[in-house]
C-alpha cells in the first residue's frame, strides 16, 4: 500500500552524494532499478535523473517491519529511504558514481507501487520502438534517454545566457498566424468566430522577425517552436524546435562570425568539444562537385571526380549522349573494393536508379590486376586506360560513374558515396566537422510545379552582379547570399541576407511568377511595412532537435525530444491524431469526408 511522503524531505539526488557524505544522514526519494534478497541483508538500487545510489536494509537497523516492507519491493516502486551514509565494506563499483558509498537505511516508505513495465528501464535494450513510443514515460526513465533531455536543457540554456550577453532580445511570435503557402504544407487551425477562415501553424517566425528589425529590435532571437505537414525521416518531426535569430544593420560575414561564435561557446561548455575557428567554408558548387550534396559529410573522401572530357570523343552512348544534352560524367573511386560481388554492384545500380539516374556504370580493377567494366566492350582499351588514370584507379579499386544532367548525376553519386560509407565503416565516430556552405542558388526548378521556387525563401537577396538575370530568364545562374551551417553531413540551419528594396522584393516575385497583386495578398503585411524604413538586415536559424541528436550520438531526433511522432505523424503513447465529436466540427462550421471521397 502506497504511503504519504509528508513529513520527509528529500534532502538531494541519488549520485548527488559522495565519500565526502560519509557519517550523515540524509533521505533519498527514487524509484526502484533492482533488489537483491541475501536472507539477512536486502539491497536495494535506487535510481533518479542523477543515478544510481545502493541502500542496504539490515534488519537490526531498519526494524523487522521496515526489513519486511523492503523485502516486498519489486522493480519501479517509488521509495523514500532515510539512514546513514557509509562506506562500502565490499564489491566496490568503480563504474559507478556512487560505488564506494551506501546508504545503510533505518526507515522506508513505499510511496508508490507498480506493475511489471513492458521493458527493461536499463541502457542498451532491444525494444521495438513502438514499444517505447507506446510507452514513453517509462522509456524517458533510461539513463541515456534522461541523458539526452538533461543536455538539450542544458544547451537551451547555454543559448540563452549567450545570445542575452551578445546584446540579442528574446521576443516570442504568434503561434497562429496567416497560411503563405510557399515551401512546406501547413499546419491548418480552423476558426470558430471567423467560418470557413483558418490560422497556420509557423513552419518558422520568418515573416514576424523580419518584421521586428523594421520595428528597431535590430537583434532578436528565439527558441522557436515550428510546424512542418511534410513526411517524416530519422531527423525531421512535424514539430520540431529551432534557434532562431535576426540583425540589423549587417552583412553575411557578422552573421556568420556571430553563428559560429555561438557554437563554439555551447559545444565546448556543453561537451567539451573545440569548434575550429574559423569554421572552414565551401561554395554550394564547390560542395556539389566535390561530394553531391550541398550538406557534405567532410569526415571521409571518395570525392566525386569530373571526368566528361576523358570521355567525351568515346564510344559509350550513355556518356556521350549525356554530354550531347549538356550534363555531366561524374566517377567516385571506391578503394579496395575492385572485387565486390555482383550483387552488391546490382544493388547500387538500382540505389542509382531509386535516386533518379538511368543506371551506374562501374569498372572494377580487381586485385590481381584484371579489369572488368560494365561499357567495356564500347570503348578502346586506349580511352578504357585515360579514364582509369583520370580516377587515380588502383589494383583492387571499384570505380562507378553516372551520366546525367549535373544536379541528377551529382547527387545520385552522393547518395551513393554516403552509402557506401557507412556500409564500409568509413565515417570516423567521435568527431565534429563543422562546414559553411555558402553562395547558394536563388532558384530551383520544380519538375512538379514546372516552374522555379526560391530555393531558400522570396525574400532572400540576389548577389548584386547577377541581378540583370531576374528579366532575362536566366534563373538557374542566380547566386543568393545564402548560407547555411552543416555538421556531420547533416544541415543544423541556415539564413540568408533579406531583401529590403521594393523594387528588388517586387523583381523577385515577378521572377517566382506572382503579380505583384498576388504577392500583396500573400505578403501584404510585410510589404506594407517595408513601406516604413526598412533597415538592412540578416539572419539565420538552426534545428536545436539536431544538433542535441549529433551531439549526443542518437540515431534519430526522436531519441531527443521528450514526446516525439512516429513516420505517420502520430502519438503512439496519447493515440493523436484522433476524431472529434460532431459538436466541436459544427462550431467550426467543418464536416469531414469518407476516406473513400476523399479520394476521390
Amino acid at each position: 500500500m502506497a504511503e504519504s511522503v509528508q513529513g520527509l524531505h528529500r534532502s538531494c539526488r541519488c549520485a548527488e552524494l559522495s565519500e565526502a557524505n560519509i557519517g550523515q544522514t540524509v533521505t533519498l526519494m527514487g524509484w526502484v532499478q533492482k533488489r537483491r534478497n541475501l536472507g539477512s541483508l536486502i539491497f536495494v538500487d535506487l535510481r533518479d535523473r542523477s543515478g544510481l545510489m545502493q541502500i542496504l536494509f539490515d534488519e537490526k537497523i531498519v526494524g523487522s517491519e521496515g526489513f519486511a516492507r523492503a523485502g516486498g519491493v519489486r522493480s519501479e516502486y517509488v521509495l523514500a529511504v532515510t539512514g546513514k551514509v557509509q562506506k562500502r565494506e565490499a564489491a566496490v563499483n568503480e563504474h559507478l558514481k556512487t560505488g564506494s558509498i551506501e546508504l545503510a537505511a533505518d526507515s522506508i516508505r513505499i510511496l508508490s507501487e507498480s506493475e511489471v513495465p513492458p521493458f527493461p528501464i536499463e541502457d542498451g535494450i532491444k525494444t521495438r520502438d513502438e514499444l517505447r513510443l507506446k510507452y514513453r514515460y517509462l522509456d524517458l526513465r533510461r539513463p541515456e534517454m534522461q541523458k539526452n533531455l538533461i543536455l538539450r536543457s542544458q544547451v537551451t540554456t547555454l543559448i540563452r545566457k549567450y545570445m542575452t550577453a551578445d546584446g540579442f532580445l528574446e521576443i516570442e511570435t504568434p503561434m497562429l498566424q496567416k497560411s503563405t503557402p510557399e515551401g512546406a504544407r501547413d499546419y491548418l487551425v480552423p476558426s470558430r468566430i471567423h467560418p470557413g477562415s483558418f490560422y497556420a501553424l509557423p513552419q518558422s517566425p520568418q515573416l514576424f522577425k523580419q518584421l521586428l528589425m523594421v520595428s528597431g529590435f535590430d537583434r532578436y532571437f528565439q527558441i522557436a517552436r515550428c510546424f512542418r505537414d511534410e513526411d517524416l525521416r530519422a531527423d525531421r518531426q512535424p514539430e520540431f524546435t529551432q534557434v532562431d535569430l535576426e540583425m540589423s544593420f549587417v552583412d553575411m560575414e557578422d552573421v556568420i562570425e556571430t553563428t559560429s561564435r555561438l557554437l563554439r561557446s555551447v559545444f565546448r561548455d556543453a561537451i567539451g568539444v573545440e569548434v575550429p575557428d574559423p569554421i572552414p567554408r565551401m561554395t554550394w558548387q564547390e560542395a556539389m562537385e566535390r561530394f553531391g550534396s550541398d550538406k557534405p559529410d567532410t569526415r571521409f573522401g571518395m570525392e566525386l571526380v569530373d571526368v566528361s572530357d576523358t570521355v567525351a570523343g568515346c564510344g559509350f552512348g550513355v556518356f556521350t549522349s549525356a554530354l550531347a544534352s549538356g550534363g555531366t560524367v561524374r566517377g567516385i573511386n571506391v578503394k579496395g573494393q575492385g572485387d565486390m560481388g555482383r550483387k552488391k554492384i546490382d544493388k547500387l545500380v538500382e540505389l542509382a536508379k531509386a535516386c533518379g539516374a538511368r543506371g551506374l556504370a562501374y569498372i572494377q580493377y580487381k586485385s590481381d590486376g584484371t579489369v572488368k567494366s560494365s561499357f567495356s566492350k564500347f570503348i578502346s582499351e586506349e580511352e578504357m586506360s585515360a579514364l582509369m588514370k583520370s580516377m587515380s584507379a588502383q589494383a583492387g579499386d571499384l570505380l562507378l560513374f553516372t551520366a546525367d544532367r549535373f544536379k541528377t548525376a551529382v547527387e545520385v553519386l552522393g547518395q551513393i558515396r554516403l552509402t557506401l560509407a557507412r556500409e564500409l565503416n568509413l565515417i570516423p565516430g567521435h568527431q565534429f566537422n563543422f562546414l559553411w556552405v555558402v553562395d547558394f542558388p536563388a532558384f530551383e526548378w520544380s519538375d512538379e510545379q514546372n516552374r522555379f521556387l526560391a530555393m531558400h525563401h522570396p525574400f532572400t537577396m540576389p548577389y548584386e552582379e547577377d541581378m540583370d538575370k531576374l528579366e532575362s530568364g536566366d534563373l538557374s545562374s542566380i547566386r543568393s547570399k545564402a548560407y547555411d551551417i552543416v555538421l556531420n553531413g547533416v544541415e543544423l540551419g541556415g539564413g540568408s541576407i533579406r531583401i529590403h528594396q521594393d523594387d528588388i522584393q517586387e523583381r523577385m516575385f515577378k521572377a517566382l511568377g506572382f503579380t505583384l497583386e498576388e504577392a500583396r495578398d500573400r505578403f501584404g503585411f510585410l510589404l506594407t511595412a517595408f513601406e516604413y524604413g526598412v533597415p538592412p538586415h540578416a539572419g539565420l536559424a538552426f534545428g536545436l532537435d539536431r544538433m542535441i541528436m549529433l551531439m549526443t550520438g542518437a540515431d534519430s531526433i526522436r531519441d531527443v525530444i521528450a514526446f516525439p511522432k512516429v513516420k505517420d505523424a502520430s502519438d503512439l503513447m496519447t493515440q493523436a491524431p484522433a476524431p472529434v465529436d460532431d459538436r466541436q466540427l459544427q462550431e467550426l462550421y467543418l464536416e469531414t469526408l469518407p476516406a473513400a471521397q476523399q479520394k476521390e
